[in-house]
């Protein structure tokens, strides 16, 4: 079986992965209670989806019981600029590194199949199911077990090679394949990514208090933000990379090998006053083929006018002003707020 797993990693590197690892499903038997004790502290705030099927979610080996292998694969998209330095640009919005490209969900999702298919091929007989973060499957740790990185202090995966700019992938497989060593922890002292965090979102070292986290806040959660935190969202609309970008180990990072994951010159540092006349149609046509458009142009604005609000720059408030008696009360209520901020 050796074999088929050296030529498994030669036809995932053709298909554009940076590194493999191999575990069984089995390999994280913590994860039920890491997975409740996240739960019953209301660290996962509004995703509901978290704590739903949590059977399957914290024990691989439920979700799929055929099955006797996880193949966890990691694709890099390191940046080739500082994105902190997009922060400083008030007038304008930063997008998380990650959503400026295409949404990675297709393109990995695609490579995964390839390798799949690949391994069906020398296997007729085994399955495969190929998952990329929208199953109850929880990659990181799976990955960790299978050797690929480490979560970090920022919960995020690290590699010594790789860095912390990657996606994770995922192939479950009936195929029973050599297994690699489970990674250790590499963080050390370091505290950098804890400390950056503009929402103190980390209660201690490797655990994320998902309702204070601009991610979170700006993708995931519904309604107005409470003041005290959307004052601290700066000019972030979606996502925040501050955690990631200090990391020292970027200096191993490797940049994006599919040129689709490169930045749209219109998603980088756009002007907040041009995402705030979105309409549904221009949300929606803007944002084809990319992450940002499942958040819906609700959720969008209200960060936009968050950001307005935030930048300053009282010039900006005549955006905030066309939007006070918009229909979508969570619009209206981030306008009323950044007009007065900036008043």
């Amino acid at each position: 079986m050796s074999a088929l797993k050296d030529a498994l990693w030669q036809e995932a590197r053709e298909a554009g992965f940076a590194k493999m690892g191999i575990c069984r499903p089995d390999a994280a038997p913590e994860l039920p209670g890491r997975l409740g004790a996240y739960v019953d502290a209301g660290y996962h705030g509004q995703m509901g989806w978290m704590a739903e099927r949590m059977n399957w979610r914290g024990a691989p080996d439920v979700l799929w019981p055929e099955a006797r292998s996880v193949v966890m694969l990691a694709e890099p998209y390191a940046p080739d600029v500082d994105p902190l330095d997009a922060l400083e640009a008030r007038d304008c919005a930063t997008i998380s590194v990650y959503a400026q490209g295409r949404d990675y969900h297709d393109l990995l999702k695609k490579r995964l199949k390839r390798v799949g298919r690949w391994l069906l091929e020398q296997r007729p007989d085994e399955a495969i199911k190929v998952f990329v973060d929208t199953a109850p499957v929880m990659e990181k740790p799976l990955a960790q077990a299978a050797g690929l990185g480490w979560q970090g202090k920022h919960t995020n995966l690290l590699a010594r090679d790789l860095g912390n700019w990657f996606f994770l992938g995922a192939i479950f497989t009936t195929v029973e394949l050599p297994v690699d060593d489970a990674e250790t922890e590499h963080c050390g002292s370091c505290t950098a990514c804890l400390d950056i965090c503009p929402t103190n979102a980390f209660p201690a070292p490797f655990k994320l208090d998902a309702r204070r986290c601009i991610s979170y806040l700006t993708i995931e959660h519904k309604g107005p933000v409470t003041h005290e935190l959307r004052e601290k969202m700066g000019n972030r609309i979606y996502g925040c990379d501050d955690c990631l970008a200090v990391c020292p180990w970027n200096k191993f990072a490797q940049a994006a090998r599919d040129i689709r994951y490169a930045p749209r010159s219109e998603l980088q540092s756009p002007k907040l006053t041009d995402l705030a006349r979105l309409d549904d149609a221009g949300f929606r046509a803007m944002f084809s083929g990319s992450p940002i458009k499942r958040i819906g142009r609700g959720r969008f604005v209200r960060n936009v006018l968050y950001a307005i609000g935030n930048s300053g720059d009282a010039a900006l408030a005549g955006a905030a002003r066309d939007l006070l008696n918009d229909p979508d009360p969570t619009i209206a209520d981030a306008a009323h707020w950044a007009v007065e901020r900036l008043q």
